[in-house]
């Protein structure tokens, strides 16, 4: 497969701290979507939780090549885990397009946290695109 993008980004926990102290719920429902936030909550370390999140959507704008603008829809894109416990993106709306239209098949992510930080990478892999089977010419 084909590597379209690669981005990262780190994230300062204590800053994501102070951003829901500040504004609460209103910054949480904002950046992040009901399981997102039922799943950082669910977690002794939502902190942490919600800043590697944050840093997760962040790569993956990067990966993409797209910028966040002040009207962006975070909730647009929701960082999940499947049944192996591998981390997924699902997109939606203009989003989704966007990325249909860059050919992008599939993210690679992953998400590493610890008290002081949150940092995210991914990889944003074309399209699996089948090929034309050509025949060969029999000799003779």
């Amino acid at each position: 497969m084909k590597i379209l993008g690669i981005g990262s980004e780190i994230v300062e926990c204590l800053r994501v701290a102070r951003m829901i102290e500040r504004h609460g719920e209103l910054f949480i429902n904002r950046i992040f979507t009901t399981a997102e936030v039922r799943y950082c909550n669910s977690k002794p370390t939502a902190t942490q939780q919600f800043a590697g999140r944050w840093a997760a959507k962040e790569a993956v704008l990067r990966a993409v090549g797209i910028r966040a603008r002040k009207d962006f829809d975070w909730k647009s894109m929701e960082i999940r885990r499947d049944k192996t416990g591998r981390l997924t993106v699902a997109f939606r709306g203009p989003m989704c397009d966007a990325v249909e239209q860059l050919n992008i098949g599939e993210i690679h992510l992953t998400i590493a946290q610890c008290r002081a930080a949150a940092t995210a990478t991914a990889i944003a892999l074309a399209r699996n695109v089948k090929r034309r089977k050509v025949k060969k010419k029999k000799k003779g």
